[in-house]
């Protein structure tokens, strides 16, 4: 074999292991494709450039490490700010699961069995009444109750409570009525809950509701402290989430991303609304915390994690198994789902018309802030944008192009 034919053989080895070097180094982490994965960036950055949201933050982990950490668009639309990976989102209705979780390790102490009526803790919820109509008003024709609400029914959606989202008569009174009044605490507006109808009766239904507030009052009845407090010392400082909290810090305002919709021209605006950084006092399990997609990507670690983290085991691994099983059979609203304690849960994957994993769990927040953790691919994703009104298109979006990129 003469030289020229072993300096091509040479060549041609070493290319072909650069090649294979570069496509399983460079170009992947923890079996996802970078290279698949900006079919994700590039819907983002079209989302923005069509003035559809203002900016997002998206970190994505799988197997632990950090696949894809970003910032995109901006911050403020009117000051052109642009957005940064710690950058600061009111996360809306993303509180519930975290409301769950510190309602659960009060489960775990014992201060309460999940059959247990609210009513032997919180006597208000006794006696309610059933309207009879959602289309008459909140002072509508009601009847008896058949079966108290219990605190499974509560974690579960299923109490027969309303979260006044809709446009009915009804809906829109309760909306009112409990939201739109001014509450000296939590435990104020979670029993204004128990002197409006319930909108069927405990358990024969799955409806969004109220219910985390009421179970934030019970929070604060089993540990004789502020929700605020509860989660501070048994949630946020075991996870360092120094980000999430009720209220602000000076510095911290600086960095929270304003709230958009769109005008009467179609054009992304700032809203009139934005969320008050400070002072407040409604420690709401409902809504009510602000957070960075680093805080709640350690918290939704956690729950993954079996409920362990650095050391610490904040809830056991049995508790986590309960809190992500189904637990209202084909009540929820949408095929191949179910619902746990806190969270949505995939049942069937081939009912959805999605990607995913059977065991699947996730929520979003009212203003576009969306999450999903899926044990069996060791892999969650976070995509967070202040846009209002709610639409489940970037939960749906994100799953597509985050799971399509997994190449193991």
């Amino acid at each position: 074999m003469n030289f020229s034919k072993i300096r091509f053989i040479l060549v041609f080895l070493i290319t072909c292991n650069f090649q294979v070097y570069a496509q399983s180094s460079d170009k992947s982490i923890a079996g996802i494709s970078l290279d698949r994965l900006e079919h994700y960036e590039e819907f983002i950055s079209q989302e923005i450039k069509q003035d559809n949201i203002p900016g997002a933050a998206v970190l994505i982990v799988r197997n632990g490490k950090i696949v894809l950490q970003e910032s995109y668009g901006h911050r403020d639309i009117e000051d052109q700010s642009l957005m940064k990976t710690d950058d600061i989102f009111f996360i809306q209705s993303m509180t519930k699961p975290i409301i769950t979780a510190a309602f659960m390790m009060l489960f775990e102490e014992g201060h309460f069995m999940l059959t247990d009526y609210v009513s032997k803790y919180l006597p208000e919820f006794k006696n309610l009444r059933v309207i009879k109509n959602m289309n008459d008003s909140i002072t509508g024709e009601t009847k008896a109750l058949e079966k108290e609400i219990t605190i499974a029914h509560l974690l579960t959606h299923t109490a027969g409570l309303t979260h006044g989202l809709g446009n009915s008569q009804f809906e829109l009174g309760y909306r009112k009525e409990y939201f739109m009044q001014e509450w000296p605490d939590i435990k104020s507006r979670a029993i204004q809950a128990s002197k409006l109808p319930l909108v069927d009766q405990p358990g024969n239904i799955w409806y969004y509701s109220v219910a985390p507030d009421i179970i934030a009052t019970l929070i604060e009845k089993f540990s004789g402290m502020s929700t605020n407090h509860f989660l501070e010392s048994r949630i946020f400082k075991p996870l360092n989430m120094t980000d999430t909290g009720y209220n602000l810090s000076k510095e911290q305002q600086a960095r929270v991303v304003k709230v958009t919709n769109k005008n009467d021209k179609g054009n992304l605006i700032n809203s009139d609304y934005q969320p008050p950084t400070k002072k407040n006092t409604i420690w709401s399990g409902v809504n009510g915390l602000f957070s960075t997609t680093s805080d709640y990507m350690t918290f939704c670690q956690m729950i993954m994690n079996n409920g362990q983290w650095n050391g610490t085991q904040l809830l056991s691994r049995k508790t986590i198994e309960l809190m992500t099983q189904n637990h209202v059979g084909d009540k929820y609203p949408a095929e191949g789902v179910g619902f746990g304690y806190g969270f949505a849960v995939m049942l069937d994957v081939s009912k959805t018309d999605l990607l995913g994993s059977n065991g699947n769990i996730w929520w979003g927040g009212a203003f576009n802030t969306h999450f999903f953790i899926d044990p069996k691919e060791k892999l969650i994703s976070i995509f967070m944008t202040q846009l209002n009104p709610y639409t489940n298109y970037y939960h749906d979006k994100m799953k597509q192009l985050v799971y399509q990129a997994i190449v193991d």
